[in-house]
């Protein structure tokens, strides 16, 4: 496995990453923006107007040894060095304490940001086109596969992105299979799909009486998951709101039910997953960028099936024999016409793998004779289906998205076409707020104007 350099943040986002020990302090603000300072456990680094300084500031206002940080455990402890003027963070002094990635501080007029050093991960291709229930030829694909098998034994936090329908959880799942913890449970969490006033008592539990309806204590998704894995499937859909909880258990390594007031310790090892792309959430102020980083410790890009055309027969072939079996074990019954394999692989697949799963099982139910009835197959994965274009091969949670989306989407761009993009009449006739209509027109990129 080799890496690139260390940047503290990448521009253009690698397919893997992976956080350095240690981390970046940044100046963000004041006099000497842009200047930064490297940290590793058990390093000083002083910050201060001294030449001795490993972050010398020319901010007057800053003291000669103003602060000193030290890493331990990888976390950052401040501690200020008596100086004039202070050290702050969320606008109180402090004169010791411990940050994590995603924090900011100030000395005099010098703003500070703690940030982790991301490295390229370049992983060497696997020789394998497997990876346990995984299958794929591609050279990301088997790319991938060499970094599971490298990240699997340890203990990383991992964040998957990627496109509906590529795998995410067969890959947190494969994760789990082969590391140490894989006679323990793997639990998946599906953090868009529970109400948000539900979603602390279902991800940490709940005592007796603490609210209406809690007729008996519950265990959480975290405590269900002990000496295992968690999942925690679509972290982008999270409101921002209920992640500080979330923060304080990856922290802490310990849960509170709602209506305790104990903590009790937790095993777990914690994969996250998102079809968003989580660092514009965190620009547009959508997620929490100290959560992000913990999350991305090391990060993981799926790439979507139209990427990977040559392994679409490798994928057809996987599936023919498991929707039609012949005598012999691995194989089907069944053969595909070249011209038919072509139009697989000139097809889109929006839906990705799981979209060319539907579609060759369908195709193996249709069949008659020895050939896969490919044409009905990819009619009922495309565009043709039930009133509204509801999309039945597809679970029932994505395909309401989907048909979501497409309304928001041509709702707000003919309502502001209409409206000339005047934003308060078009929220008006809508009877939606303006900053919900705002964030609206952000979401889909809509400009009727273009």
């Amino acid at each position: 496995m080799s890496r690139g350099d260390k940047t503290q943040l990448l521009d253009d986002l690698p397919a893997f990453s992976r956080q350095a020990q240690g981390g970046a302090f940044l100046a963000i603000a004041g006099p000497d923006r842009g200047d930064s300072a490297s940290i590793r456990e058990g390093q000083e680094v002083y910050f201060g107007s001294s030449p001795d300084c490993q972050m010398r500031l020319t901010d007057k206002t800053v003291s000669r040894r103003h602060l000193k940080a030290v890493l331990q455990n990888n976390k950052a402890i401040l501690i200020d060095q008596g100086s004039t003027n202070g050290t702050f963070i969320h606008g109180s002094r402090f004169k010791e304490i411990s940050i994590g990635h995603g924090a900011e501080f100030k000395l005099g007029r010098t703003v500070i940001k703690y940030l982790p050093e991301e490295e390229i991960v370049e992983p060497e291709p696997s020789p394998d086109q497997n990876f346990g229930q995984l299958i794929g030829g591609d050279t990301k694909v088997r790319q991938l596969f060499k970094l599971m098998s490298d990240i699997a034994p340890t203990q990383a936090t991992c964040l998957i992105e990627g496109e509906t329908g590529t795998g995410k959880e067969l890959i947190a799942e494969e994760l789990h299979n082969h590391s140490d913890r894989k006679n323990g449970p793997f639990v998946v969490f599906d953090c868009g799909s529970v109400p948000r006033e539900l979603i602390e008592s279902a991800l940490f539990g709940h005592m007796k009486g603490s609210f209406t309806g809690a007729v008996s204590d519950r265990k959480g998704a975290f405590a269900e998951a002990h000496g295992g894995t968690i999942f925690l499937d679509e972290i982008g859909e999270m409101a921002i709101d209920l992640q500080p909880s979330l923060l304080r258990v990856l922290d802490k390594r310990a849960i509170r039910r709602v209506g305790s007031n104990t903590y009790e310790n937790i095993d777990v090892r914690v994969v996250a997953a998102t079809n968003r792309d989580l660092r514009a959430e965190v620009q547009e102020k959508n997620f929490r960028e100290d959560l992000y980083y913990r999350l991305a410790v090391i990060r993981l890009s799926v790439p979507p099936l139209r990427e990977r055309g040559n392994d679409i027969p490798v994928l057809v072939n996987h599936f023919m024999a498991r929707f039609a079996p012949s005598s012999t074990p691995g194989q089907s019954r069944l053969r595909v016409t070249p011209e038919d394999m072509q139009t697989l692989q000139r097809h889109g697949w929006p839906g990705n793998v799981r979209e060319l799963r539907n579609a060759v099982e369908r195709a193996c139910l249709l069949a008659n004779g020895d050939y896969l009835s490919l044409d009905d197959a990819l009619l009922q994965s495309g565009d043709a289906g039930p009133a509204m274009g509801v999309r039945t091969d597809l679970p029932f949670k994505e395909a309401k998205g989907q048909l979501v989306e497409m309304f928001e989407r041509e709702y707000i761009e003919d309502l502001m076409t209409r409206h000339s993009m005047n934003l308060s009449a078009a929220a008006r006739e809508a009877q939606i707020d303006r900053k919900h209509l705002r964030e609206l027109i952000r979401k889909y990129d809509l400009d009727p104007r273009k």
